[in-house]
């Protein structure tokens, strides 16, 4: 005998104050409603029921288990809608792992609104550009660039990349502004290799189409902010994201060069394993973050005129420029290229 049942049905059957009434509240025939209770009071040994061919009343071992009963059935109610609650309130711990570049300059800034937000959750952020496996490694999301290629995650898009091939005024005093793609040849870059030790490709748009181009390297660093450095001291051409240059930009730290054929642009997703059912963390964390690139031009597709907030919803302030940097870069840009703004 199911006992809770028991307990439920006899409860039932009371506040209908008819067998009839209660077993078609239960949706239950009314012999089975007849048989849970005579089995119900057999089990305690009792008689919990007064019956009469029009009436059923309640004996003082009934009245005592009723008691009892909606007290107990009340509570397992309540313990029930609790847990079921906390089952949709996102929180514990949610593993997660992010290319730097966006973690150190896009995600940990605005941190502090997630955690408001979302007091319970337990962030645990993972900073690389590396193939993950979400499996073997307990991580619930990642967040790439590019393409997808393993057919078991599911990939919402949250952005767009945008890339800038820039260098120094200072490199371009010494090598010159290449005119087109040829001229790469004669420059040195400055590349940045992936986890798995292969050099980031350098590509342009040319008539609507991707090509590759291999330029001369003098070093090779697996650090976007170390990548970046590079450029600005003048070590050498650059090719990186358009939100971590946009301030050197801005200042003159950094010059665009080839304007006209820019790389391609690449989704930035948000990856994590197929589900019937998306745990309310990870779709916290899933809206959050896609509201948080929708409110940056630069990763979503608009560009640095649309900047009103901070980092890439701002216009960082430029520091003041030296005379000899603008001359130089005044010196060696194409004819038709923006000079700085002053």
């Amino acid at each position: 005998m199911d006992r809770f049942q028991a307990m439920q049905v006899f409860v039932r059957v009371v506040e209908a104050n008819s067998f009839t009434r209660a077993a078609d509240g239960l949706a239950l025939p009314r012999t089975t409603v007849t048989t849970i209770i005579q089995n119900l009071e057999r089990h305690l040994g009792v008689r919990l029921l007064n019956r009469t061919t029009r009436r059923i009343s309640l004996t003082p071992d009934g009245a005592a288990y009723y008691k009892h009963s909606t007290r107990i059935l009340a509570e397992v109610e309540e313990t029930e809608a609790c847990l079921q609650d906390a089952a949709s309130r996102p929180q514990g711990r949610l593993r997660i792992d992010v290319p730097p570049a966006i973690g150190n300059q896009i995600l940990i800034p605005s941190l502090c609104e997630f955690h408001s937000k979302y007091p319970d959750v337990e962030l645990v952020i993972g900073l690389s550009d590396r193939r993950v496996d979400l499996v073997q490694e307990a991580v619930d999301c990642v967040i790439r660039g590019g393409l997808l290629e393993d057919s078991s995650l599911v990939a919402r898009r949250i952005g767009i990349l945008q890339s800038v091939t820039c260098a120094s005024p200072s490199y371009l005093a010494r090598y010159g502004m290449p005119h087109d793609l040829e001229d790469l040849q004669r420059h040195q870059a400055v590349h940045y290799f992936w986890a798995s030790g292969r050099n980031c490709n350098w590509d342009f748009v040319v008539d609507g189409k991707e090509q590759q181009v291999d330029v001369p390297g003098v070093v090779s660093v697996n650090d976007w902010m170390a990548h970046l450095k590079c450029g600005v001291e003048g070590f050498g051409m650059i090719q990186t994201a358009r939100f971590m240059a946009l301030p050197h930009l801005l200042s003159g730290e950094l010059v665009e060069v080839l304007p006209q054929w820019r790389p391609s642009a690449v989704p930035i997703s948000l990856l994590y394993l197929q589900s019937r059912q998306l745990s309310p963390k990870v779709r916290a964390f899933s809206d959050w973050v896609a509201g948080l690139f929708a409110g940056c031009p630069l990763l979503n597709g608009g560009d640095e005129n649309d900047l009103d907030g901070e980092y890439c919803q701002r216009r960082p302030q430029a520091p003041e420029l030296t005379p000899q940097a603008v001359q130089a870069a005044r010196l060696n840009a194409p004819m038709d290229a923006p000079e700085f703004v002053m």
